[in-house]
């Protein structure tokens, strides 16, 4: 009987069970992955196809190009006039590089000028007024607005700075120029403005609360332009660009200091 009592007097291993934790529980928060970075240049598509709401500015910043070079490859006769559904290529063809084709006389009648095919279903995307043409000259650049600028990357390796304010706050036009796009068909940059200030220079003011000019409009330096805001960031902040020959570069080298 002595015997019996102490084997039933060992106490037993405590079991604990191994659940996973459930994602979105009650104190249990999901470890944040950061966005993969990608190397400017490698990941870009060859082809862009047309939806509604692009333009041609938009296009080329969005792949880091001069708009001219769209142009050029995609031979567009007008820069103001893309088709939905229209398949713009990304890179230079094949034949860029080679001499063009020497034109032999010929008394025929020259052919007039072939007419933009569009295919089954394509319509011209919504008509957009031309942006005016923009002066020559040197931008005289001044900060588009106030607050903690901090440098920052993007994950498709764009230079521009990060300036932190309050929701609301005025975003001013950081040189002279007309908007070439605003809308927000541009994945990542939320609410975005771009201002062509001459054949080399385009500012880009992204993640507005809201956009206060519109495409084709001429703008001065330092006019108010959006309102701050966090679309698709995650914090309120103007994330600002300045592009050079469709190149993203250190803004800190031409605003002043401060």
């Amino acid at each position: 009987m002595l015997l019996l009592a102490a084997c039933h007097s060992v106490p037993r291993a405590p079991v604990e069970e191994k659940t996973p934790p459930r994602a979105g529980a009650p104190g249990v928060t999901r470890e944040a992955r950061p966005a993969p970075r990608v190397t400017p240049g490698v990941s870009r598509p060859t082809v862009h196809v047309v939806v509604r709401g692009d333009t041609l500015h938009g296009i080329a910043f969005r792949h880091g190009l001069d708009y001219r070079d769209l142009v050029r490859w995609n031979r567009i006769r007008n820069p103001d006039l893309i088709l939905v559904g229209q398949r713009l290529r990304l890179t230079p063809p094949a034949s860029a590089k080679a001499p063009p084709p020497k034109t032999q006389p010929s008394a025929a009648r020259p052919a007039p000028p072939a007419k933009p095919r569009v295919e089954a279903g394509a319509a011209p995307v919504a008509p957009r007024a031309p942006a005016p043409a923009t002066r020559g000259g040197k931008p005289q650049w001044s900060w588009p607005a106030s607050g903690k600028a901090t440098r920052a990357t993007t994950v498709t390796g764009n230079r521009g700075l990060e300036i932190r304010g309050q929701r609301g706050q005025e975003i001013k036009a950081a040189a002279a120029g007309a908007v070439v796009y605003s809308g927000s068909g541009l994945r990542g940059y939320g609410e975005l403005i771009i201002i062509k200030h001459n054949d080399t220079f385009l500012s880009a003011y992204a993640h507005n609360e809201s956009r206060l000019v519109e495409e084709g409009q001429r703008v001065k330096g330092g006019q108010l332009i959006a309102r701050m805001g966090d679309s698709e960031a995650r914090e309120v902040m103007l994330h600002f660009e300045i592009r050079r020959n469709g190149k993203s570069v250190d803004p800190l080298q031409y605003l002043p200091g401060r």
